[in-house]
């Protein structure tokens, strides 16, 4: 569907704690009669729809461009509506909401009828999370209805952290935008399959390792062993290009300079995305320089991270090269989507 013009509803102002504005309302309003709108996460903007319905899911799939195949989260706005969605909850699913939601974590379940088989492609699963971030909740209350909702980008771009990213890859292809400021952490949430013995982190997001498994015990977090080609992913990020600007990507483990200097002698305009502490040494051997944060906040320089990709996709640079960072903590999420951009280069 397309749309002569996307709406806007611009909520900056309101945090939450006076009665939901009008516009979130209209917003609301909007996806119960099966309309798709993109609403600001704790994560990234979302793109949001109601679950129950095939055809306003397909209006998700039609505007990114999206694969069939690639299931969808579903965001609720009280711990309670998840009951509706899942035939079961495993102890260890209940232990992780407890601790983490509302949050950046996602819990993959047993599905039960009330969800869209577009949104689960077909799987016995369904992913659910329940957001932080008000807006996010108030409009999924307004709606009164599940609400899927994968990043509100056009397949393989980097995802929208602001409502102007959104703008910019899917104005006139939805039916509105709820403005209500940036994202804060910056990366997609965190993805644990519960449906298992142990819980399988299929994404690494917001939430770290770590922290699953001071809730969970060591003993019972897995690291996904990956998916085959042939096989449909059980959860967003796991197959399909992401993350990507439109130049090659390149992660470079170390000194950049001589992977640089044999770019520039093949005649390539060059881009560089490094920590403030590199930007006076490598400022100079750059056409476009762009400083991701210092190296001491990696928690900055993820909720930087897709704003930069984007700048970077903005350069136009033959080549850009990207500094690497430990996978600890956040970095095991910030490393994930960088080689996934730099693979899909």
């Amino acid at each position: 569907m397309n749309y002569k013009q996307t709406r806007m509803w611009d909520v900056d102002n309101w945090d939450g704690k006076e009665p939901s504005p009008p516009e979130i309302e209209e917003a609301g309003l909007c996806i119960s009669r099966g309309e798709a709108v993109a609403f600001p996460t704790e994560t990234v903007y979302g793109l949001g729809a109601d679950a129950r319905s095939d055809a306003a899911v397909e209006q998700i799939f039609a505007a990114k461009g999206r694969p069939g195949d690639n299931p969808l989260i579903v965001h609720i706005g009280e711990r309670s509506q998840w009951q509706h969605l899942t035939s079961s909850v495993p102890d260890m699913a209940e232990q992780l909401a407890d601790a983490f939601w509302p949050g950046p974590l996602t819990l993959i379940v047993p599905k039960n009828n009330a969800v869209s088989e577009k949104v689960t492609a077909g799987l016995s699963t369904v992913a659910v999370r329940m957001p932080e971030h008000p807006v996010a909740r108030a409009l999924i209350n307004k709606a009164g209805v599940p609400v899927a909702a994968p990043s509100a980008n056009r397949s393989g771009r980097p995802s929208p952290t602001k409502a102007e990213h959104v703008t910019y890859d899917l104005d006139g292809k939805i039916a509105g935008i709820v403005k209500g400021g940036g994202a804060g952490y910056g990366l997609e949430s965190t993805v644990v399959d519960c449906t298992g013995e142990k819980a399988v982190v299929l994404r690494p997001g917001g939430i770290t390792r770590e922290q699953l498994t001071r809730v969970l015990g060591e003993e019972n977090v897995a690291e996904s062993a990956g998916l085959p080609q042939e096989e449909a992913p059980k959860a967003p990020g796991m197959k399909y290009r992401h993350y990507a600007p439109s130049s090659p990507l390149v992660l470079v483990e170390g000194s950049m300079h001589e992977a640089v200097k044999e770019a520039q002698r093949e005649g390539k305009t060059v881009g560089i995305m490094a920590v403030d502490e590199h930007h006076a040494d490598l400022q100079k051997y750059a056409d476009v320089f762009i400083a991701l944060g210092s190296k001491d906040e990696l928690s900055d320089i993820a909720a930087r991270l897709y704003d930069n990709l984007r700048l970077a996709d903005q350069s136009r640079v033959d080549v850009i090269f990207c500094e690497t960072f430990p996978k600890k903590g956040i970095g095991e999420a910030v490393m994930n989507r960088l080689e996934k951009a730099a693979s899909a280069s």
